[in-house]
């Protein structure tokens, strides 16, 4: 019983010791809500699973075309893009998904079928009843395709730019559960490790300095960290996408691919697979551009969208 006390005390301290350094460490220390969104450019809107940011570029009377972003990164990846359609005169609509950016985090389950009923929800709410140019960027391909496959008298053309399909994945031990997940974001550089791989996007880093602080500036808020962890948990059981990938591209519906020919996370050599699939897809090579060629090479991949757009009105 004399040594009970100490151990129990010991164990105590310890306990507590991790709870403050944890407190200390975490940097999701802010709730999202409308404090939070305070002065952020752009719309909000409640949608069914929670209030949805979004903006909105070009004139009201001009075609839609809608960007739907990466894994992890906000809408603001697709910058060059929106910006510059917006400015030609399409009307422009991207979006933050879920757990992302400035959209809400909701306790659910991060699916495709998520972010399919988020974007059905966001164009109704717009009052977007015409088929729409869905561009998706890297996992945004994903979504995109899914949302095709489920409404597709609401989608007349489809880009992808480095586009990832769910093909599968097993899941790593730290992804397996929220306390692991944690304890590996918080205590063993997850969160910094996230934010900093953002370069490895790029051929050039050096020309996007701010990107990391940009990412960084999502990680402040609650629940980011454990629904990107929940996408992941999502798309390990979901089936793999190559038969839907199929059946989407069976439609007469025209496609454009857009590839960076340096992209090391998903090479360009896996268009194959994809043109196979969609077989009057066209595709673009882009030199000198790794994962995002629409920001390294704006002036190549902006026109390509324009003129592909402008051939399929």
């Amino acid at each position: 019983m004399r040594l009970l006390r100490p151990i129990l005390l010991l164990v105590f301290a310890g306990g507590a010791g991790a709870f403050v350094a944890y407190r200390v460490m975490d940097p999701e220390t802010r709730a999202m809500d409308d404090g939070a969104r305070v002065g952020v450019p752009g719309e909000f809107v409640r949608l069914a699973d929670g209030v949805t940011h979004y903006e909105v570029a070009g004139p009201d009377t001009g075609r839609v075309v809608v960007l739907a972003a990466a894994f992890s990164v906000p809408a603001y990846l697709s910058d060059s893009l929106f910006q510059r359609l917006g400015r030609d005169g399409y009307r422009v609509l991207r979006f933050d998904y879920y757990g992302r950016g400035w959209s809400d985090r909701p306790g659910t389950t991060y699916d495709l079928d998520l972010f399919t009923r988020q974007l059905a929800g966001l164009l109704d709410s717009l009052g977007i009843r015409q088929p729409v140019a869905l561009a998706g960027l890297s996992f945004g391909a994903a979504i995109v395709t899914n949302f095709a496959d489920v409404h597709p008298d609401r989608v007349w053309s489809l880009i992808y730019i480095d586009p990832v399909f769910n093909t599968g994945r097993r899941l790593p031990p730290e992804e397996r559960s929220a306390l692991a997940w944690d304890w590996y974001m918080v205590f063993r550089g997850g969160t910094e490790a996230m934010a900093a791989d953002q370069r490895y996007d790029f051929v050039h880093p050096e020309r996007h300095p701010d990107w990391v602080a940009r990412y960084r500036v999502q990680q402040q808020f609650k629940g980011t960290r454990e629904a990107l962890r929940r996408t992941r948990a999502a798309i390990a059981v979901a089936p793999n996408q190559s038969v839907q990938l199929n059946r989407v591209g069976a439609s007469a519906r025209p496609v454009l691919v857009v590839w960076g020919r340096q992209d090391e996370g998903v090479p360009i050599a896996e268009s194959a697979a994809l043109l196979a699939a969609m077989p009057r897809a066209v595709l673009v090579p882009v030199d000198s551009a790794g994962h995002l060629p629409h920001l390294e090479q704006p002036d190549v991949v902006v026109p390509a969208v324009e003129v592909f757009l402008q051939a399929h009105p």
